[in-house]
C-alpha cells in the first residue's frame, strides 16, 4: 500500500494527497492506494499539481495500516508526518496528530 506525499511549495508544509485530490496535512487524510493502478493515479495528480507549483518532491511512500490507521514504512516518512524528534513542542506532534504515525 502506498500514499503519495510532497511538500507544499507556499510554506514548506509536509502534505498527502486525499481522496478528494486535495493535499492534506495529515498522514490520516490520505488516500492509500491498494494496488498499482492507483499508485499510477495518484503519481499523475502529484506529478500535476508539480506541474502547477503548488507542491514539491512528490512521491509515493510505502505505508501499513495498523489498528485502522496509516503509519509509513520508513523511519523519515515517519517523522515528516509528526515533526522534528528533538522538539516534541513544534511540528505535527504539537497540534494533536494522531500517534500511529509514530508507532
Amino acid at each position: 500500500m502506498k500514499v503519495l506525499t510532497a511538500n507544499r511549495l507556499f510554506d514548506g508544509e509536509a502534505v498527502w494527497l486525499a481522496a478528494d485530490h486535495s493535499w492534506a496535512e495529515t498522514l490520516q487524510a490520505a488516500h492509500v492506494a491498494r494496488d498499482p493502478a492507483e499508485e499510477e493515479l495518484l503519481a499523475a495528480l502529484g506529478r500535476l499539481s508539480a506541474a502547477r507549483n503548488e507542491v514539491v518532491e512528490v512521491e509515493l511512500i510505502d505505508v501499513h495500516l495498523v489498528e485502522g490507521g496509516i503509519v509509513p514504512a520508513r523511519l523519515r516518512e515517519r517523522i515528516r508526518a509528526t515533526g522534528p524528534t528533538v522538539r516534541g513542542d513544534l511540528g505535527k506532534q504539537a497540534r494533536a496528530v494522531p500517534a500511529l504515525a509514530a508507532a
